[in-house]
């Protein structure tokens, strides 16, 4: 059918959205192509992953399955701020750079940038914007958004994690986490999910699935309900209330099943790894002078400073983002396909600009 539509001649390193459907996943939404379902989250699938995920975070969370993952964090950030309420976030984070202004345009909500050095808010970052309360000149400070893994891929411990949630429930707001990265971050920390979420703190988790396998679909992971006000009411008004739910819900059944998600975002931080053990190999024996990576890489992504000619030469086999044009410092992103054959290519073809 699709024969004449021309696919990359290499794997592309741009970004883990760039991958198809994990094969499994593919599977899981043809098995849920059975019959009729109830709509609109009340299908068996949909209850399914509300009680796997009970299990995985804890009796008290409620999942709300979205399209995507701005939607999850719109909606999940509505549901712990009020009209007049801002949200706390790293200058990086996703929802501050790359959502269109879709929190601010969508929800109406003033997000506070905070400049930080590794992608990390800490409590004493925090400080910096969380004051002015019942002052009606300044947006009241009700939430803060922590990414993990952050947008520049480093890790939250779980004690970190637990050290802001504490401060910032110290000061009557909530804690949001983008997770849309979640599982690469579990993978790399080597812990269980809910060490580093329910159990340290975190009351709305917005839980990626595109990235890791999934055609498209997110979940809002409400851990704290008493923190979360409205979320079926706020999805909804989002329009991010899926019709035929079971096929997002399905998808992430296949992700849980077997820990498909734990390995497929273990593999993509493999990958990444051995990217870099490869590149620090190169710039120790000269064959790379002038490649700097900007921070560790801890999972799936790598942001490295290059020369621009270097750039533009490995731009003609392969794509990649700019990530800081002005500085030269370019992203690459490992995913649950990415393969060692791809990983060498991609070094090699490095190298050979730097000639």
């Amino acid at each position: 059918m699709f024969e004449d539509i021309e696919t990359a001649k290499t794997h592309s390193f741009a970004s883990d959205n760039y991958s198809g459907a994990h094969p499994e996943v593919l599977e899981a939404l043809v098995a849920a192509n059975v019959r009729q379902q109830i709509a609109y989250g009340e299908d068996a699938y949909t209850t399914r992953l509300q009680e796997r995920l009970s299990a995985e975070f804890g009796v008290a969370a409620e999942v709300y399955p979205v399209f995507n993952g701005t939607g999850a964090n719109v909606v999940g950030l509505q549901t712990l701020v009020p009209r007049w309420g801002s949200v706390i976030c790293a200058q990086t984070a996703h929802v501050n750079v790359d959502e269109g202004g879709a929190p601010e345009k969508m929800a109406g909500l003033k997000l506070l940038a905070i400049p930080t050095e590794d992608g990390k808010l800490t409590p004493e970052l925090i400080d910096t914007e969380a004051y002015g309360w019942g002052d009606e000149h300044r947006a009241q400070p009700s939430a803060v958004t922590i990414t993990q893994s952050s947008e520049v891929g480093t890790l939250y411990t779980a004690a970190e994690v637990r050290a802001i949630a504490e401060h910032v429930h110290s000061l009557g707001m909530s804690l949001h986490m983008d997770g849309s990265r979640v599982a690469n971050a579990a993978a790399a920390l080597n812990v269980p999910l809910r060490e580093f979420t329910s159990d340290a703190g975190v009351d709305v988790l917005s839980f990626g699935g595109t990235k890791n396998g999934l055609v498209l679909g997110e979940a809002v992971v409400v851990l704290n309900p008493e923190a979360s006000k409205g979320s079926k009411f706020i999805r909804k008004t989002s329009m991010q209330l899926a019709s035929k739910m079971r096929f997002v819900s399905a998808q992430f059944l296949a992700l849980l099943e077997d820990e498909l998600w734990l390995r497929s975002a273990a593999h993509a931080n493999a990958m990444a790894s051995r990217m870099r053990t490869a590149l620090d190999a190169a710039i120790a024996n000269g064959q790379a002078e002038g490649l700097r990576f900007m921070h560790p890489t801890q999972v799936n992504s790598l942001f490295a400073q290059l020369p621009k000619a270097v750039t533009e030469q490995l731009r003609t086999k392969h794509r990649f983002y700019d990530w800081d044009e002005a500085a030269g410092v370019v992203r690459w992103v490992c995913s649950f396909d990415t393969q060692e054959s791809d990983v060498d290519l991609f070094v090699e073809d490095l190298i050979a600009a730097f000639k």
